[in-house]
């Protein structure tokens, strides 16, 4: 695995990458060339990263603390916590006028915003994200910045809701899976929830608890300058993701893309999942939260609608969940988790070229895993 890791970053698709490969007590990490393209800081195996959608999975497993804690109802509606969608309206054609809309036949419930299913989110048009219908410019008006991880938002969760509120939906709840505005809204409702702010949260009741001490949406400058370079691909460097932007708190933590993390932190989460909620002989989340969060919600036309986004596989709680049982998520900056509980392995995968999730490594560099001894 460190071969071909090696391989590809001498052929200039990666300037470095950190993997890290688990098996129960037996973890391996591998740590391959610089931060940079051009640059001489190697990655290390503390090197922070931007893990964009990884983020995820650690807010769904503080919506389930908050379940079982009470605070919270999964098939409750949203519009108790979040009055600002209450009745929504439907759009009748996703490309249509925003008055030309239908009545919703159901409240949104917090189960729809695990599994995005809750009628908002990414619209694709073919093999287009987001075409200039009137409701992708509306939300983009709005400055809600629904479906990338940065530009971070600039409005303050109760100012993101309201202006959330003002618009239709896009399908009625229940009906479609639409990629990431779910847990955006998730975000909102959960410090609501719980009455602290969604990094507080987050803080209190997953990464303290798992010594997650570099997770975070926001690390002291001297860490944040430590971040990798962000690249879209080989050598096409986005400058407006730099350490500056992510060593101030933001003014609306991301429940769908906003941490920061490192390997073993992940990999802290990781086995908290594959030992049924349990780490360090403290039980965080019961087995059936777990469960829960790691099996498939879909129907098969919800699944088949989902195209490419998630290639014919399930979705959980804020995650992937293949028919055999193998689970995680990638993140949109170019790093990738699973974990496969049949064969108790965990993988991790951190680079900052967002490539990576199209170019053939995940697939090489998991394969490699399972090939292991």
């Amino acid at each position: 695995m460190r071969d071909a890791i090696t391989a590809r970053v001498d052929r200039g698709e990666f300037p470095g990458v950190v993997a890290l490969v688990a098996r129960g007590d037996d973890v391996t990490v591998h740590t391959v060339g610089v931060t940079r393209f051009g640059g001489d800081v190697p990655m290390r195996r503390d090197t922070p990263f931007r893990i964009a959608s990884m983020t995820k999975p650690v807010v769904a497993a503080a919506t389930l603390m908050l379940a079982e804690d009470d605070r919270l109802d999964l098939e409750e509606p949203i519009v108790k916590l979040l009055p600002e969608l209450a009745g929504p309206r439907v759009l009748r054609r996703l490309d249509g006028p925003l008055d030309d809309t239908v009545e919703a036949v159901r409240p949104i419930t917090v189960a729809d915003l695990l599994t995005f299913t809750c009628g908002f989110g990414l619209v694709m048009d073919g093999d287009r994200f987001d075409p200039p219908w009137p409701i992708v410019d509306a939300w983009r008006d709005l400055g809600l910045i629904l479906n990338d991880p940065y530009p971070r938002n600039q409005h303050d969760p109760d100012e993101w809701v309201r202006r959330l509120g003002t618009l239709p939906l896009m399908r009625q709840p229940g009906e479609t899976w639409m990629y990431n505005a779910g847990t955006l809204a998730l975000g909102v409702l959960l410090a609501r929830a719980a009455d602290q702010p969604l990094d507080e949260l987050l803080r209190d009741r997953v990464l303290e608890p798992l010594s997650m001490s570099d997770t975070a949406f926001w690390l002291p400058a001297e860490r944040a300058a430590e971040l990798p370079a962000y690249y879209m691909s080989a050598g096409e460097e986005r400058d407006d993701s730099g350490p500056d932007l992510w060593s101030t708190p933001p003014i609306f933590p991301s429940g769908s893309g906003g941490l920061l993390s490192t390997a073993d932190d992940y990999l802290a989460f990781a086995q908290l999942l594959l030992n049924g909620g349990v780490a360090g002989g403290t039980r965080l989340l019961s087995e059936q939260s777990v469960a829960a969060m790691t099996r498939n919600h879909l129907t098969p036309a919800q699944i088949e609608g989902a195209g490419f986004m998630l290639n014919g596989e399930g979705w959980g709680y804020g995650m992937c969940v293949t028919a055999t049982g193998r689970y995680g998520w990638s993140g949109g900056f170019g790093t990738d988790w699973f974990n496969d509980p049949a064969e108790g392995l965990t993988v991790i995968l951190l680079s900052q070229v967002s490539d990576l999730l199209w170019n053939g490594a995940l697939q090489e560099f998991s394969g490699l895993a399972y090939a292991a001894d």
